[in-house]
């Protein structure tokens, strides 16, 4: 398991009451909300893998001390939030992407007389020449 931690912010001042925006000082772009504070915090954990979980583990960033963050952060409530990015890495549909290939003419009469979706083919056959 591939855990990070790291200080969060949650703020209501400018949202309707409870309705908590959740931000990491040390990892721009994991912003989140909820409603509660428990699903502030659930959501906030989801930014926070989506944003780090192909990082490598060398390139993660410094999670600072949360006693500093709670000190720059008068008024708002400063807590460590958990991401698995195992996990996050699991649930994020990778892109996909167009590629442009050749196949011998009648191979491909074939194949398409026989209803064989090419796209799904061709990734079975990389997977299995991959390992992956």
């Amino acid at each position: 398991m591939s855990v990070v931690v790291y200080p969060a912010m949650l703020d209501d001042s400018k949202n309707e009451k409870e309705v908590y925006t959740v931000i990491f000082p040390d990892v721009p772009g994991a912003i989140s909300e909820g409603k509660g504070l428990g699903p502030a915090m659930a959501n906030g954990s989801e930014a926070l893998g989506a944003i780090l979980f192909d990082v490598p583990k060398d390139q993660l960033p410094e999670p600072s001390e949360i006693e500093s963050v709670k000190k720059d952060s008068p008024g708002k409530i400063v807590v460590p939030i958990f991401a698995d990015l195992e996990k996050a890495k699991r649930q994020t549909k990778p892109a996909t992407v167009k590629k442009n290939t050749t196949i011998p003419g009648d191979l491909a009469y074939l194949a398409e007389e026989a209803g064989i979706n090419f796209s799904q083919t061709l990734t079975q056959a990389l997977r299995k020449k991959l390992n992956v």
